[in-house]
């Protein structure tokens, strides 16, 4: 699994810019089965995606981002095995 940590390098009101086709990127993230869960940091300096898949794949993912193509929000992407988990969460687990 890998953690998506997206924190804006711009203004809100520049990422507010591209917030719709992120959304539609978000959204077919989820339609291919890639991405698990995603939201809001808070305060709003960014977010969170759970995604899964190779890591190839999920760079390439990140890269087709509208925040990451208008440079708008940086990405960091961190491989994580997840070995134990919460009660009807083990589809999580590797």
């Amino acid at each position: 699994m890998f953690i998506l940590s997206l924190t804006y390098t711009a203004r809100l009101s520049e990422v507010d810019r591209h917030i719709e086709p992120h959304m539609d990127w978000v959204k077919d993230g989820y339609d291919r089965g890639i991405f698990l869960a995603s939201g809001r940091k808070n305060p709003r300096t960014g977010g969170v995606i759970f995604a899964r898949g190779t890591r190839a794949d999920i760079e390439a993912i990140v890269a087709a981002d509208p925040f990451t193509i208008h440079g708008v929000a940086d990405t960091e992407i961190t491989e994580v095995t997840v070995t134990r988990t919460a009660d009807g969460l083990e589809g999580l687990a590797e």
